[in-house]
């Protein structure tokens, strides 16, 4: 299956709103797009081979991990037993940062977020991330392990609310034997929703989220 690249493009921002965007060069990957079914257990894996994907057409000439170089690469690390490889234990934000820092040589900050109430007040460091590091971020919650790529913010200085720009890895498309086919567009994901701007009092309230910061400007890649 063909992948679609930076899967935001076209979308206009919210109302009234000034937005920072992560340079171009990501694909989107999601549910079973690479023939394994990993609905339930792999969104944590697809937004990490997102990521990874937007650091290796900046600078790094380093192939995306499948699914099993993900989990053999936590093992290898010693974060995961030897039991984890084949296994469907998703992974969180976290496990995507010492992934990141393995294959790429870059480190990652982990932000967390006590509940969703405390989202706005770190809104200036996430824009600063974006500033000065321009890579994708993923953010993941507790309650349903549900994995968040972040791919953009968007502010109003006349309302002052504050938007995020989600990637949702949960879009699942049969796979086909053509690696060129792709059946579906960039337009239907936006219209479907599986890239939108989240008003961030969208966001789950009482639940804690982390999310992992790819520090790319050590690399020199911005």
């Amino acid at each position: 299956m063909k992948l679609l690249q930076d899967v935001h493009g076209g979308l206009d921002p919210p109302p009234n709103c000034d937005e920072i965007i992560v340079s171009s060069g990501y694909e989107y990957y999601h549910y079973n797009c690479d023939g394994v079914d990993d609905r339930g257990w792999g969104c944590g894996y697809r937004t990490l081979q997102t990521m990874c994907s937007w650091i290796g057409s900046q600078a790094v000439s380093q192939p995306v991990p499948s699914l099993q170089q993900i989990q053999e690469t936590l093992v290898a690390i010693g974060d995961k037993e030897k039991g984890f490889i084949g296994s469907k234990e998703w992974i969180g934000s976290v496990e995507v940062g010492l992934v990141i820092d393995k294959l790429y040589d870059i480190p990652c900050k982990i932000l967390h977020v006590s509940n969703g109430y405390q989202l706005n007040s770190h809104i200036q460091e996430i824009r600063n991330h974006f500033l000065s590091n321009q890579s994708i971020l993923m953010m993941g919650r507790e309650s349903d392990t549900s994995s968040k790529g972040i791919v953009g913010l968007a502010t109003s200085s006349l309302t002052f609310d504050s938007y995020l720009l989600v990637l949702d890895p949960h879009y699942y498309e049969l796979s086909t034997l053509d690696d060129n086919e792709q059946t579906t567009t960039k337009s239907s994901l936006q219209k479907d929703g599986w890239i939108q701007w989240r008003n961030i009092n969208s966001f789950h309230l009482n639940t804690f989220y982390n999310i992992c910061l790819p520090q790319t400007k050590v690399l020199n890649m911005t």
